[in-house]
């Protein structure tokens, strides 16, 4: 009932801070869609990141050396996250640093990793980053998400035999 009520909480948030917008918006697969969820004006929100961070929190596995997310929207994530359990996190990069230690990986990089994410569309941005993670030697038991657009992503990540679990499904947001 708890996770209900706060599900429910952080979708009317997500609404009102204007996360959802709709249009005509290119997404990052390239795919055309007649709405977007902006998760950086919910994630650069306290109240909303903080809930955010509390519904990932009663999904974590229990065994888990480190949470990660790629630069530029799972950060703020993984930071909440990590602050809110006690979990140190790190930050995929998109690229590789032709400089410095060229590491993908920014902080802890080995044993056993929850990847976080904004926003899943067809899971392409989830899969390079389980394998940036999967070539450091670290082992990805979930990928979780704030809001899965309900495109493939899930079905994309379910070969690797990965946990997937997200927050909340675009058809609950948009109908």
């Amino acid at each position: 009932m708890e996770e209900e009520k706060s599900l429910g909480e952080l979708k009317q948030k997500l609404m009102e801070c204007e996360a959802v917008k709709f249009g005509k918006f290119t997404l990052t697969s390239g795919k055309e869609s007649s709405f977007y969820v902006d998760m950086k004006l919910a994630s650069t929100n306290p109240e909303i990141l903080k809930l955010i961070a509390k519904e990932f929190a009663r999904h974590l596995p229990k065994d888990i050396d480190f949470i990660a997310g790629m630069e530029l929207g799972a950060v703020p994530l993984a930071v909440a996250l990590s602050l809110e359990t006690g979990i140190p996190y790190s930050m995929i990069r998109k690229s590789e640093r032709k400089h410095g230690t060229g590491s993908r990986i920014e902080g802890i990089s080995n044993g056993k990793a929850v990847l976080v994410d904004d926003v899943a569309t067809t899971g392409g941005s989830n899969i390079e980053s389980v394998k940036a993670l999967v070539d450091e030697g670290v082992d990805v038991s979930m990928v979780m998400v704030v809001v899965d657009r309900e495109e493939g992503a899930h079905e994309k990540i379910a070969p690797f035999g990965i946990d997937y679990k997200a927050l909340i499904r675009i058809s609950d947001l948009v109908n």
